[in-house]
């Protein structure tokens, strides 16, 4: 036993500082993009062309949507101008779907914080049930990171709960399948009012490589109301968290 209390003693906090000190990222890491729309030669879609889920359009001008955005470096490398980058800004969450749709020269719209009443409700303390509507596990993945001792999820007071009955919120993961439409549903109805909804990855969001299929419903939207929106395949802890402390007012 006095083995294990000193090798813990030399282990020594183990928690990240981030928020209150910023996160180092892989040199490869895909965040918020930059786009030159002034790089782009007349008539060119090759970007758009390359994109496997359409998320970009050329149309009245070049855009971007974070929603549909697998972060896969296609549109990159098909533009010889290099008119489309990413930037290592992993804050990629909003509150509403149309501000997930980057334009040339637009503002990185962040996500704000839940109303006054809201957050005297959730702002200390906030439980969400997970439902995996037909997710591939990467969500889920980088969801269940956070409760670990690197990001300790709990010390902000946010928490992943087993029974709706005892939740706050509903965490979608997934492009919502048939198979799980009713229980997405369900879960939805027994979490007590007032509940959020957060829409984690871009299945959940758009229905992301499975954008288009018969058996799945192209995620979440116009199923259910939806306060936050996570980019991603699969969004970062980073980003995760990001999105979390921005709605409850715990940024630094």
């Amino acid at each position: 036993m006095f083995k294990a209390i000193i090798a813990r003693c030399k282990q020594g906090h183990r928690t990240m500082a981030y928020p209150r000190e910023p996160l180092a990222l892989p040199e490869r890491f895909r965040g918020y993009p930059e786009i030159k729309a002034d790089l782009c030669p007349k008539d060119c879609r090759a970007c758009a062309d390359a994109c496997p889920v359409d998320a970009l359009e050329c149309q009245p001008d070049l855009s971007l949507d974070l929603g549909k955005c697998l972060f896969c470096p296609e549109c990159s490398r098909a533009c010889p101008q290099g008119a489309i980058t990413h930037t290592p800004d992993a804050r990629l969450a909003a509150n509403h779907r149309e501000e997930l749709v980057v334009r040339p020269g637009d503002e990185h719209r962040l996500a704000q914080a839940l109303e006054k009443k809201m957050l005297s409700l959730f702002g200390r303390s906030l439980k969400f049930r997970s439902v995996v509507a037909g997710g591939c596990n990467a969500c889920e993945a980088d969801t269940n990171v956070l409760s670990t001792i690197g990001w300790d999820l709990g010390r902000f007071g946010i928490q992943f709960v087993a029974s709706p009955r005892h939740a706050d919120g509903l965490w979608v993961t997934g492009p919502v399948t048939e198979h799980m439409r009713e229980a997405l549903l369900l879960t939805y109805e027994a979490i007590p009012a007032p509940k959020l909804v957060v829409a984690c990855g871009a299945c959940a969001i758009s229905g992301g490589p499975f954008r288009g299929s018969p058996e799945a419903h192209d995620g979440v939207e116009g199923m259910l109301p939806v306060d936050l929106y996570i980019p991603g395949c699969p969004p970062h802890p980073v980003t995760i968290l990001d999105g979390l402390l921005r709605l409850l007012d715990r940024m630094p």
